[in-house]
C-alpha cells in the first residue's frame, strides 16, 4: 500500500494554483466534472478506445456558441488507453501527475482495474481511501456485512455468505429449514453474471427447489458459471420500498451530510412490472424470467420523519469505519435498502454499500442538499467544495490516500 507520505511528497511538488480533477471514463465522471469545472478547477478523463467521444466530443470543453467569451462543456482534456486498467502505465500516470491531477475514484476504477496495481502503483493522488472500495467485494475480510453488523445495523438474513463454501446436502438443509420449518419468505440470490463480471444476476426464490431450477437454467444460457454460483450470496429478500441514502462525510468538518436518495432502474425487471398481471402470468408460464441488471436512477424523495433514521444510520457506519479502517470514509458513500415496515413498525434494511461516488447523478434533484446549502449540490459540487476547502487550510492530508 502506497503511504500517506509518498502520496504528499508527490502533492507538495504539484502546483496547487493548477489542480486537474481526474476521472475514468464513466460511471460518475461527467457529475464529478462538472462539479470541478463550476468551482474553477481542471478537469481530465482516461478514457478507453471506443468509449471515448461521450468526453472526447459530446461534453468536451470548448467556446459557448450563444454566449461569448464563455464555455460549454466540462471535460478539458482525454487521456486514450487501449483499456482502461492501463491508467497504471507509467506514462499515463506521468500525464496525470504533470497536470497536478487529483484523481476521483468511482466503480468503473475499480471493476476495470486491479485492486493492488490501484493500491500500490497508482502513484497520483487519490480523493477518498484508495482501500475501501474493495470492501464492497464478499471475499474481503472486514467487507461491507463484517462492517455494518459491527456498526449495529440492520442487514437482510444471510444464508450463505460468498466467501463461505457450503456443499449441496448442508445448503439443501439450510433453504429447507427457512422455508418449511421457519416459514420464511423469499430469498434472493446474487450471483456474479459470466460476461460482466462486475454486475450480478439477481434471482429470487420461494422455495429451495427453485434455487437448483433457475441455476441450472441460467448456466444452459450461460448467464451464469456454476463457479460464481457456489459461492453467490443467498439472502432474506426484503419486501419494502427500495431507497439508497446517499451521503458525503467531510474530515475537514467531522460532519455528515445527506446528499440525496434515488432508487433502481432495473432491465427488464422495470418493464415487467409495467405489464398487466395477466400478460405477467403468461409470460411466466411460458418459462420468462425478467433479469435484474442495474442500468440506472430515479431520483425520489422520503418524508421527513424517517431523515432521522438515515443519519443515525450514516454516522453510525461511519464512526466504524473510524474504528476498523482508520482513517475511516472520506467523502462520497451510500447506504443501498429498502425501508420495510417489520413488527408493526418502520426500518431500513440496508443490502448494498458503496465505499465512494454512488452511480446516480440525480441525487441532486432530492431537497435533502437545497435544506442545509439553499441550493441544489451535486456530488461532483461537493467533491470539488471539499478539495477547495483543504487547499484553503492546507489539509489535503485529510482527504487524499
Amino acid at each position: 500500500m502506497i503511504l500517506i507520505d509518498e502520496i504528499m511528497e508527490l502533492v507538495s511538488s504539484y502546483n496547487l494554483n493548477d489542480i486537474t480533477i481526474g476521472v475514468l471514463g464513466g460511471h460518475s465522471a461527467l457529475d464529478v466534472c462538472q462539479g470541478a469545472k463550476k468551482y474553477g478547477f481542471k478537469t481530465v478523463a482516461v478514457c478507453q478506445k471506443g468509449r471515448s467521444e461521450t468526453y472526447s466530443k459530446y461534453y468536451k470543453t470548448r467556446p459557448n456558441p450563444h454566449e461569448e467569451g464563455k464555455e460549454i462543456g466540462c471535460i478539458d482534456e482525454i487521456i486514450e488507453v487501449e483499456k482502461f486498467a492501463d491508467i497504471v502505465n507509467e506514462n499515463v500516470q506521468e500525464r496525470l501527475r504533470d497536470m497536478n491531477t487529483i484523481f476521483v475514484h468511482n466503480r468503473y476504477f475499480w471493476v476495470y482495474c486491479n485492486f493492488e496495481d490501484i493500491e500500490n502503483k497508482f502513484r497520483v493522488p487519490i480523493f477518498g481511501s484508495r482501500e475501501l472500495v474493495k470492501k464492497e467485494e464478499r471475499d474481503q475480510p472486514k467487507n461491507q456485512y463484517y462492517l455494518l453488523k459491527k456498526a449495529g445495523i440492520r442487514i437482510p438474513k444471510i444464508l450463505r455468505e460468498g466467501d463461505k463454501e457450503m456443499d449441496e446436502e448442508t445448503l439443501k438443509a439450510a433453504l429447507d429449514t427457512h422455508f418449511v420449518e421457519e416459514k420464511g419468505g423469499p430469498l434472493i440470490v446474487k450471483v456474479n453474471e459470466s460476461i460482466r463480471g462486475y454486475e450480478r444476476a439477481f434471482f429470487v426464490i420461494t422455495r429451495e427447489a427453485d434455487y437448483f431450477r433457475i441455476g441450472k437454467e441460467k448456466i444452459e444460457k450461460g448467464e451464469i458459471t456454476q463457479e460464481d454460483l457456489d459461492r453467490a450470496v443467498i439472502e432474506e429478500y426484503i419486501i419494502g420500498a427500495q431507497i439508497n441514502f446517499n451521503y458525503f462525510y467531510s474530515p475537514l468538518l467531522d460532519e455528515l451530510e445527506l446528499m440525496g436518495t434515488d432508487t433502481r432502474r432495473q432491465t427488464s425487471l422495470d418493464g415487467f412490472l409495467r405489464l398487466d398481471a395477466k400478460t405477467q402470468t403468461d409470460l411466466l408460464e411460458a418459462g420468462y424470467k425478467p433479469s435484474m441488471v442495474e442500468t440506472g436512477h430515479i431520483a425520489c424523495t422520503t418524508k421527513e420523519s424517517i431523515l432521522e433514521k438515515a443519519f443515525k444510520e450514516g454516522e453510525k457506519f461511519v464512526k466504524t469505519l473510524k474504528q476498523e479502517l482508520s482513517p475511516g470514509i472520506i467523502g462520497p458513500f451510500a447506504l443501498q435498502g429498502a425501508m420495510a415496515s417489520l413488527h408493526g413498525k418502520e426500518e431500513f434494511v440496508v443490502f448494498d454499500v458503496s465505499m465512494r461516488i454512488p452511480g446516480s447523478p440525480g441525487t441532486r434533484f432530492t431537497p435533502s442538499t437545497t435544506y442545509l446549502y439553499g441550493e441544489p449540490v451535486s456530488y461532483g459540487d461537493r467533491v470539488a467544495m471539499e478539495i477547495k476547502k483543504a487547499l484553503e487550510l492546507d489539509r489535503l492530508k485529510d482527504i487524499l490516500s
